[in-house]
C-alpha cells in the first residue's frame, strides 16, 4: 500500500496544486481516466473547504492530505483540517456510508448532510466520490474519499 502525504498552507492558490498532485497520483494508481475529473473536483472542494475553515480559525496551521493506493482495488484521499468540530456550524461531526449523519454524541442531523454552511460542498463531494466518510472531532475534520482502481 503506497502512501503520499502532502501539507500545504491555508491559501486558496495551493488548492490548485493539491488537485494537480492528487490527479497525477490517482492516474498512476490506476484510477480510470473517466473518473479523474471527479477525483480532481472532489479533492478541490474538500481542500477549498479546509482552506476556508483554516483561514477563519487557524490560518497558521497547514491542511493535510493523505493519498493511498491499495494495490489494484481502491484509491483513497483523506483531507484533514485542524479546526475543532464545535467551531463548524452545521457541518456533520460524523458521516456514515448509510447516508445517515450523526454527531459524535449520537444526535442525528436532518437531511443528507445537515443544513449548515458547509453542507453544499459536502454534498458535492459525496456526489463525486465513490465512497465518502466525513468525521469530526475536537482536533479537526477529516473527509475520506475513495474511488476504484484497475480495469
Amino acid at each position: 500500500m503506497a502512501t503520499v502525504e502532502l501539507s500545504f498552507s491555508a491559501l486558496p492558490e495551493h488548492v490548485r496544486t493539491a488537485r494537480l498532485i492528487v490527479t497525477a497520483v490517482a492516474r498512476r494508481s490506476g484510477v480510470a481516466e473517466v473518473l479523474l475529473d471527479e477525483v480532481r473536483l472532489a479533492v478541490g472542494e474538500a481542500c477549498s473547504r479546509a482552506v476556508e475553515a483554516h483561514r477563519r480559525h487557524c490560518p497558521d496551521e497547514p491542511v493535510q492530505l493523505e493519498l493511498t493506493a491499495d494495490g489494484d482495488r481502491r484509491f483513497e484521499v483523506i483531507v484533514s483540517d485542524t479546526v475543532p468540530g464545535e467551531d463548524l456550524d452545521g457541518v456533520p461531526a460524523a458521516s456514515s456510508p448509510t447516508g445517515r449523519d450523526a454527531w459524535t454524541d449520537g444526535t442525528t442531523l436532518s437531511g443528507p448532510l445537515g443544513g449548515g454552511p458547509g453542507a453544499l460542498g459536502l454534498a458535492v463531494i459525496s456526489g463525486l466520490a465513490d465512497e465518502v466518510v466525513i468525521s469530526s472531532t475536537r482536533k479537526g475534520m477529516q473527509i475520506r474519499m475513495s474511488w476504484p482502481t484497475g480495469s
